[in-house]
């Protein structure tokens, strides 16, 4: 059986560097407030039990996260996924590519909220 909390951890860290401390055993992302144990759900679901899964490559991973949180206009969460999709491998080109093909199947008001997150998290374009 796998232990979706270490493989969450692990993800967590790789993907999202300097947010958790380095010993599993201070890891707490309970904060007393209304559905505390959201975070911690997340860790061992999202992060250990799919990020961690064989089958897709994080970069693949990446893709089709984008693809879905961009339908969803999920601005709070693509911050970071813009961010960890550049750790996995992509570029901000493709990037730029997957709001306009999103554009075609989950509506233009989704890519243009998608454009406004990739500009305030993104680096910049070179001239």
């Amino acid at each position: 059986m796998t232990d979706h909390r270490a493989a969450g951890l692990a993800e967590f860290r790789a993907m999202l560097p300097g947010i958790l401390p380095d010993s599993d055993d201070a890891v707490s992302l309970r904060d007393g407030n209304f559905a505390q144990d959201l975070t911690e759900l997340s860790l061992d679901n999202v992060f250990g039990a799919l990020w961690a899964r064989p089958g897709l490559d994080k970069r693949s991973r990446s893709l089709v996260t984008l693809g879905v949180l961009i339908a969803l206009r999920a601005s709070e969460e693509l911050k970071f996924h813009f961010g960890i999709a550049l750790k996995n491998g992509l570029t901000v080109e493709e990037l730029a590519e997957v709001v306009y093909h999103c554009a075609g199947y989950a509506g233009f008001p989704a890519a243009a909220n998608s454009r406004t997150v990739g500009i305030e998290v993104l680096p910049k374009p070179t001239a």
